[in-house]
């Protein structure tokens, strides 16, 4: 009898696999590719001093010739399209970083020449009475939060029910007039809201009137088309399913808002909102016209001109007095106090999102 042997199977390489470049192979190029840069430079400027090294230079040479190396290898390795993919992806990585670079500059700036001031005196003083060195930004911080709160409490819930008439309930020609005025109060300039608010209280009251309530106004007449166009968008992407469900549950109109669309989209509304309150934070020119400004501490924002951290620094690099030093290092200071007061929103604006999103179910 014959006895039937089993062919040896000879492994095979799998054709999705093969002919890859390695994962450490690209940052391998990119690194050489780097140190090739430099050494030219280096030989370019050989004999003078270090501060003469062409940084800026090195990098993009050094970019440039890695697209080239890393397109050619992985053509000869891989495929052409693997190739024009590796290619594409270090044009966009490469675009990312030259994005972030003002991002990155801007940032540095701000805390190389605001970190000086960033002691105790700076957080518990005004500026009451201080002419040269010395003084701090208590009254800024206390009117910035103070207005910009204020400005928040009137302009969400008018953003806020405003986008939900859009999407639930507005047709016809009222509600394409409401588009188009938030579309148009969208790209007004700030100084106009300024003005705009300035003149209806100098026909109210009078002339000449500065107050903390009259610049939340005016930040609110800016941060309102931001709420209503952040929201309107993220109500009009919930799924209609949902609505549909309540509905079949008998569930009125009303409280399917409140309990199932609302609640969905709460995350989106909140980054919503943040957007918009970074948008008038950092606002000069209209708090200059509204709000005023003042050197001692006013915590009551319907008596009296209060100081914003924004004019703080704006009015400290203008009037720089008998210290211009002192006034810079302040101006600085306060522009990075605000920057770390508008991280600190967004990060407290994640916070709420994730602890008010809705739970989904695991799996």
């Amino acid at each position: 009898m014959t006895t039937l042997t089993a062919a040896p199977v000879t492994p095979h390489t799998a054709v999705l696999t093969s002919g890859r470049l390695p994962k450490w192979a690209p940052w391998a190029l990119l690194g050489g590719s780097f140190v090739i840069s430099a050494a030219v430079f280096g030989v370019a400027a050989a004999g003078a001093d270090l501060a003469d090294f062409n940084i800026a230079g090195t990098v993009i040479v050094g970019i440039l010739l890695y697209m080239v190396i890393i397109t050619v290898i992985s053509s000869i390795v891989e495929s052409r399209r693997k190739a024009v993919d590796r290619l594409m992806t270090a044009l966009v990585a490469t675009a990312f970083l030259i994005a972030l670079l003002p991002l990155i500059s801007l940032l540095w700036t701000v805390v190389a020449n605001g970190i000086e001031r960033f002691d105790a005196e700076f957080f518990s003083y005004s500026m009451r009475n201080v002419i040269g060195d010395g003084g701090g930004i208590v009254h800024a911080i206390w009117g910035t939060v103070l207005i910009t709160l204020t400005a928040t409490v009137i302009s969400v819930p008018i953003g806020l029910m405003t986008s939900i008439y859009l999407v639930e309930y507005g047709r016809g020609k009222l509600a394409k007039g409401i588009t188009f005025f938030v579309d148009v109060m969208t790209g007004i300039p700030s100084i106009v809201a300024g003005l705009f608010i300035y003149a209806v209280f100098a026909v109210l009251i009078g002339p000449g009137i500065s107050m903390g309530f009259m610049g939340a106004l005016a930040l609110a007449v800016l941060m309102t088309p931001v709420v209503v166009r952040g929201s309107e968008e993220l109500l009009k992407i919930v799924p209609n399913e949902l609505r549909e469900a309540s509905y079949a549950l008998g569930v009125p109109k009303w409280l399917t808002i409140l309990k199932v669309v609302l609640p969905t989209s709460i995350a989106g509304i909140t980054t919503s909102i943040m957007l918009a309150i970074s948008r008038v934070i950092g606002e000069t020119a209209p708090l200059l016209l509204t709000a005023g400004f003042t050197q001692s501490m006013n915590t009551n924002i319907f008596d009296g001109q209060m100081m914003t951290l924004p004019v703080f620094a704006y009015n400290q690099y203008m009037n720089q007095g008998t210290n211009p030093d002192a006034a810079v290092a302040r101006a600085w200071a306060a522009a990075l106090t605000l920057i770390l007061i508008v991280m600190v929103l967004n990060l407290l604006a994640r916070l709420i999102a994730k602890l008010f999103a809705p739970k989904m179910s695991g799996r």
